[in-house]
């Protein structure tokens, strides 16, 4: 077979492919901007990237099977706009397979949906117990404005006895009821596998389920989520519960959240809300994280931010923050660091544009 007839062949068939597919979007966050960080031991300066969103770039698509069910697939990963670079991903849902670099980090994923019967959804997700964590801070969970609750659980889930499944989850089986189960009630059950060998005495490892339940109606909308993940050093658990209610004016929201590490637990809470005003909004959050281990380390933050839209897809921002520790905490701003039970400030300043 002539070299001249494979590419014809691979053409056909990437035609076929294209004419099968009903819709293929690519989407994505580009948000890039500086960053400045105080601390008691240094301050620093840097260019930064999702600061007000994680910077993105996505593809997805949709196949109509017929009889309202579709095949679908949704392929995400993380772009530090200021290097280029991409995220990474973890194989396993344990330590031993965290950091791999990953072309698809954020999302990897091939449902078969029906708008009557739900989706079910395999691959790397979202895990159900941070939506609340990302539906109710304003500012998103990323730049120096990032709930401090929200820091908190991850750094909790990174030092504790085990490091392993926080913010997603890789080898995950999911089901997600439909948009139209009615009453404004949703939910979602999720099923993560550590995949180590039966015969192993770890073999439970990084294998958990998490659920989330949800409400929403009008100016209200309700979260509760759990999620539980084994390992033989100490099981994590995670229970949350979060809301908003949008007056209109303005919109108030917050979040409570208990995450237990082996034997170390953390609590964590965020009172917040956001202003539109003309072609902007102001936004601003309290939030803090405390610990049971040892002096009980807590850190509570106050962050103020404005965003103005310039187009339906582009916006340049402002987020100033300023974090206290106690109990021997550290935790720094922007690239700072901070000696234990000293402050911490941050201000990001930026552009951000979808597509």
């Amino acid at each position: 077979m002539t070299k001249k007839t494979l590419y014809a062949l691979a053409v056909a068939s990437l035609a076929v492919g294209a004419h099968a597919q009903s819709s293929v979007t690519i989407f994505g966050v580009a948000d890039v901007g500086v960053t400045y960080g105080t601390g008691s031991r240094f301050n620093n300066t840097l260019v930064s990237s999702s600061n007000t969103l994680p910077s993105r770039i996505g593809f997805r698509g949709q196949e109509d099977l017929g009889n309202n069910l579709y095949a679908t697939f949704w392929l995400e990963g993380s772009l530090a706009v200021d290097t280029g670079q991409g995220g990474t991903t973890s194989t396993n849902n344990q330590s031993t397979g965290a950091g791999t670099q990953a072309l698809f980090n954020r999302r990897s994923t091939v449902s078969l949906l029906s708008k009557r019967f739900g989706e079910l959804r395999l691959g790397r997700d979202l895990t159900p117990q941070v939506f609340n964590h990302v539906m109710f801070d304003p500012f998103s969970n990323v730049g120096v404005g990032a709930s401090q609750a929200y820091n908190g659980y991850r750094a909790l889930y990174s030092v504790g006895p085990v490091s392993g499944v926080d913010t997603r989850a890789s080898n995950t089986v999911g089901y997600l009821l439909p948009s139209s189960a009615g009453g404004g009630f949703g939910g979602q059950v999720q099923y993560w596998m550590g995949e180590n060998a039966s015969n192993t005495v770890n073999a439970r490892d990084g294998s958990g389920a998490g659920m989330r339940l949800t409400y929403a109606s009008g100016p209200v909308s309700l979260g509760v989520a759990a999620a539980k993940t084994s390992y033989l050093a100490g099981d994590q658990t995670t229970y949350n519960a979060g809301g908003y209610y949008d007056f209109g004016v303005v919109r108030l929201t917050g979040y409570y959240d208990r995450t237990k590490n082996g034997v170390v637990t953390g609590k964590g809470w965020l009172l917040g809300g956001d202003l539109p005003v003309g072609m902007g909004r102001f936004k601003g959050a309290v939030s803090r994280f405390s610990q049971n281990s040892g002096t009980q380390p807590t850190s509570t933050k106050l962050a103020l931010g404005y965003e103005h839209f310039m187009s339906k897809r582009t916006l340049l921002y402002g987020t100033v923050a300023r974090l206290t520790n106690k109990g021997g905490a550290t935790q720094a701003l922007g690239g700072a660091l901070t000696n234990a039970n000293d402050s911490s400030s941050g201000i990001d300043i930026g552009i951000r544009t979808s597509f």
